[in-house]
């Protein structure tokens, strides 16, 4: 689940990718692996990792974001570090994508070095949210953000929320549908992520792999 150096999040707006890809960087470097984030969500201005970079390096994970970020400049502007983290081998890189198929755009930029490299590509989905509450939209959304990057899908995620208001249940209920487009794409489910005291509960009900996350990222009105 942690194996691969070159770890991407995709997502719809709303999928919960950012806090996913902050909570698995996190997750990366409490098992001693040198660890380095990219914030490439150069097309939502809300939800970025920049948010938390303070909090990130202090636990010693490298945070390369994009110019302008977090300013009222908006220019798709990626560092030149990028490049770099494709040479240096030790690091194990997280990649957090902007959402749907424009955001994914800037991965086909990339797409020699990932394809050269070990990578998972991953698709976060929040079946709360409704852009991707039934298997066809779902789908849809796969194929235009593998169009757009020209990299194929490896692993789903589920991260069926309704934020503060998760329960289990619903988050099982979400499992249900993404193991239907799992089926339906033969792309399988990598984990279930959620906060820290629903996936304690989880674990005694599923047999998934899971992702334990703390909130970090705050939303805009908070």
């Amino acid at each position: 689940m942690f194996n691969k150096r070159i770890s991407i999040f995709t997502g719809h707006f709303g999928s919960g990718k950012t806090e996913v890809a902050v909570n698995y960087a996190i997750r990366l470097a409490s098992e001693g692996k040198q660890t380095a984030i990219v914030d490439f969500d150069i097309v939502n201005p809300f939800f970025r990792t920049a948010d938390v970079k303070e909090e990130l390096e202090n636990l010693n994970i490298k945070v390369i974001t994009p110019l302008f970020a977090n300013t009222n400049v908006d220019v798709p502007a990626i560092p030149p570090e990028v490049s770099m983290l494709f040479e240096k081998k030790e690091y194990f890189v997280v990649f957090d994508v902007g959402g749907d198929d424009l955001g994914a755009k800037v991965l086909s930029r990339y797409r020699e070095e990932i394809l050269d490299d070990i990578f998972e590509l991953f698709f976060v989905i929040n079946t709360k949210r409704p852009m991707t509450d039934t298997v066809s939209k779902i789908e849809e959304m796969i194929r235009d953000i593998e169009l757009s990057s020209r990299l194929q899908i490896t692993k789903l995620i589920n991260n069926t929320n309704l934020l503060a208001h998760t329960r289990v249940e619903d988050i099982l209920e979400g499992q249900k549908l993404v193991q239907a487009v799992s089926e339906r794409t033969n792309i399988p489910v990598g984990f279930i992520s959620g906060f820290e005291e629903n996936v304690y509960a989880l674990q005694r009900l599923t047999d998934m792999k899971t992702l334990s996350m703390k909130k970090l990222i705050k939303l805009p009105w908070e």
